[in-house]
């Protein structure tokens, strides 16, 4: 038995230095094959498995685990007393016995170091839904999830922004998104290690944003799996302004989630849109009664047009988008410049104002963002 502990070393040295004692009853059941021309029991083989799964729980690498089994398997193989005191029958027989030996214990040391890294990888997941839970319903739930959060890898104490992604991920094959935006995000900035789930109906991506930099390269890096599965399109992203704290997170995920409402409702074409960049329309709706006077004061003539106002605001919509170049606003339109030119002189006789002139642009141009975002005139103002 003194033999084989100092095999299990010398093993344990070869495979840089890992824990001997993960050899379990490796070698004595080894040799006891060998010398009975059997394979490996069903309790040594669970004894393997054991092994295998305790060397994953703490971490160590399969390869240096799989080293220290082959590496105590050909130091053993001098010293097994059917080859070093047998004929050369003997030792053909004992070479088969040990490699069927070695091979059975190896197979059932990987078997259970998978079966422990499906176990981790489950809790984790189920412990990263947890967090993600506890971080979108604010308070001092999420401030409790600033420490589970840190072990999953997303340290709190620093700026994170909230990534909210909307698309059918009721689809099978959706089901995955989380975990491959995941994977294409870690290691991509720092050490920082993002937190992907379904939330709610939305993907939510949680991560750390120490600058500006990091917030495109994540927005890029979510933006390429999904075009990659949504090959046309179909989906729209926001991301947040950076917040520091575990409390802050609901507060960017609900800045996120109005941001694609907004987008939405202005028919915004870039698929990952800055919520920052949309504060000035949460701004402009925060006084609904104010913003409410406004469009009856400024477009409300537009309900006389014949035809009703919908090509009025829509010509309207586009020569502001253009830069209030006509000429650019009549391609958007595919109609001819003339044409546009004559909408706009017919909105100028309806409401009183030239929407062309400088003294007038602020507030048309205001009262037509705020229409869209009402859906005025579809939806009646209160």
């Amino acid at each position: 038995m003194g033999d084989l502990e100092q095999v299990g070393r010398a093993a344990a040295r070869d495979a840089g230095g890992i824990d001997a004692q993960l050899l379990g009853g490796f070698l004595p059941a080894v040799v006891a094959a060998t010398a009975a021309g059997r394979r490996l029991r069903r309790p040594e083989l669970a004894a393997c498995v054991a092994a295998g799964r305790r060397a994953a729980t703490q971490g160590i690498a399969m390869r240096a685990l799989v080293d220290l089994y082959l590496s105590a398997g050909w130091r053993l193989w001098r010293d097994v007393p059917e080859v070093s005191r047998g004929d050369a029958g003997q030792v053909r027989a004992a070479a088969l016995s040990m490699l069927r030996a070695a091979d059975d214990g190896v197979a059932a040391l990987v078997e259970g170091y998978q079966l422990a890294l499906a176990d981790l990888g489950r809790l984790r997941e189920s412990t990263k839904r947890e967090v993600l839970e506890s971080l979108l319903a604010g308070g001092p739930q999420a401030v409790d999830a600033a420490g589970p959060a840190a072990d999953l890898g997303l340290v709190l104490s620093g700026p994170v922004s909230v990534l909210v992604v909307r698309a059918h991920f009721t689809d099978p094959a959706a089901a995955g998104l989380p975990l491959r935006v995941e994977r294409a995000l870690q290691g991509r900035y720092g050490d920082a290690q993002p937190l992907v789930d379904l939330h709610d109906g939305d993907l939510v991506c949680v991560f750390a944003a120490p600058d500006a930099d990091a917030v495109d390269l994540v927005s890029r890096a979510v933006g390429s799996v999904l075009d990659g599965h949504y090959s046309g399109g179909g989906w729209r992203g926001a991301v947040s302004t950076p917040r520091t704290g575990a409390a802050a997170v609901r507060a960017s995920h609900d800045e996120a989630r109005y941001a694609l409402e907004i987008a939405d409702r202005l028919g915004l074409v870039h698929p990952v849109v800055d919520a920052g960049e949309l504060a000035v329309y949460r701004v402009l709706l925060r006084d609904r009664p104010a913003v409410h006077d406004l469009i009856r004061g400024t477009l409300a003539p537009l309900l006389d047009a014949r035809g009703g106002p919908g090509q009025l605001l829509e010509t309207l919509d586009a020569y502001y988008q253009s830069g209030c170049v006509a000429t650019e606003a009549a391609a958007r339109l595919h109609l001819s410049v003339r044409a546009v030119t004559y909408r706009l002189a017919r909105v100028t006789h309806l409401i009183g104002r030239d929407p062309t002139d400088p003294a007038n642009r602020f507030t048309v141009q205001a009262a037509v963002t705020a229409a869209k975002l009402l859906n005025w005139p579809e939806v009646p103002l209160d």
